[in-house]
């Protein structure tokens, strides 16, 4: 399920074309086509067998399009529990759609995509010498996964795309499609069956948005973690892989190392393999190097040090707020006057874990003795 290959190469370099060959990797796990059609459509998740997923290897978009989209199609066994038909197996088609802006033509493209999926089970019964009336076409259920920015007021179907007298619309080919806009979807209904995707998702809604927002949604998923039963924890590997690689790609340089710490506070609740803790160290050294590469060509290599120290304290000051809403002048005042940066980095973790502000502020004052006596005390 986990290419580590792949994602060492994924973080040599920020891609263009990271939302489209992200959310791809990610549902390529067929766990996560479970999660997300709970989501979008729980009402016939009980009807299909993912146990028996297949992955169809091929793509219907075209070639001109394959830089703003791209899709992937799974085939699994119907469980007819109510004998309403006699239908045993049926498509998953899912359009990765992250443009900025809503495409009016959607609707058309989808017909397309299908017809196509349908063209290639025609050619294949051809090709068997079936007779006709032994050639059957499977069910479709599409679905677009939308990261774009731009909110969908209505879904866009055929009828939009025409001028259309009331009197012949009912000419229109119309089929119904599931679409998750991720961005502006509720947290309650992208948790409503607590799966480890509709979690990621709450974080990947807040790509854009201000630290202390991306912060909040970090905290409250490694809290959920931290409450999981072992057993069910297994999981979770993928989902921690994903927010690494998208601090990487979509939230600024002078962050990530701080948000990097956060998400690796997650990996003691999950039992990494040593190819995989291997892995989570190339991450973190290649953070550090992109760090001072920058560092040096934006000119700034002088004063890194401190800049560091000073970044690490607002940090500590945002973590505090956000945990516990008020954070007292006075305590502030201890935390900006602490400037050893083992200090700071221990003070940092504690403020990730610690349950109230009163257990901070111990930490913090531990930290301040120490400091004093170390000043009065010193080597």
């Amino acid at each position: 399920m986990l290419d580590i290959n792949n994602l060492l190469a994924a973080l040599k370099t920020r891609v263009k074309q990271f939302p489209d060959r992200s959310a791809k990797w990610l549902l390529e796990n067929t766990e996560n086509l479970q999660g997300l059609l709970e989501i979008i459509a729980s009402d016939i998740v009980a009807h299909l067998d993912f146990s028996k997923v297949e992955i169809k290897r091929t793509t219907f978009i075209p070639d001109d399009l394959q830089q703003q989209e791209s899709d992937l199609v799974y085939l699994l066994p119907f469980r007819d529990e109510d004998n309403t038909g006699s239908v045993s197996e049926v498509l998953v088609y899912i359009l990765l759609e992250h443009q900025s802006t809503v495409d009016r033509t959607m609707g058309f493209r989808l017909l397309f995509y299908m017809c196509q999926i349908w063209e290639s089970q025609r050619r294949e019964s051809k090709s068997k010498n079936l007779p006709k009336h032994e050639w059957r076409f499977q069910p479709i259920i599409p679905v677009v996964f939308y990261t774009g920015d731009q909110k969908w007021e209505m879904f866009p179907s055929l009828e939009t795309l025409m001028e259309l007298p009331e009197a012949l619309n009912r000419f229109v080919p119309k089929f119904e499609t599931l679409l998750l806009d991720v961005k502006r979807e509720t947290d309650e209904t992208l948790l409503q069956s607590n799966h480890p995707f509709g979690w990621l998702l709450t974080v990947l809604k807040q790509e854009k948005a201000d630290t202390e927002a991306f912060i909040a949604a970090l905290l409250r998923l490694g809290d959920h973690i931290r409450s999981l039963p072992e057993a069910e924890r297994s999981l979770w590997k993928q989902t921690i892989y994903y927010l690494h690689l998208l601090i990487f790609h979509r939230r600024p340089l002078a962050e990530q190392p701080a948000l990097d710490q956060i998400v690796t506070k997650n990996h003691q609740f999950l039992d990494f393999s040593e190819e995989e803790k291997q892995l989570m160290q190339s991450m973190a050294e290649h953070y550090l190097q992109q760090g001072i590469e920058q560092g040096i060509e934006q000119g700034i290599e002088q004063g890194i040090e401190q800049g560091e120290t000073r970044t690490k304290r607002e940090d500590i000051l945002k973590l505090g707020q956000l945990r516990f809403h008020n954070v007292p002048e006075s305590l502030a005042e201890k935390i900006r006057g602490l400037e050893d940066r083992n200090r700071l980095e221990t003070l940092f973790e504690k403020a990730i874990t610690c349950q109230t502000l009163e257990e901070l502020q111990t930490e913090v004052d531990v930290l301040t003795e120490n400091k004093k006596h170390h000043d009065h005390n010193p080597k």
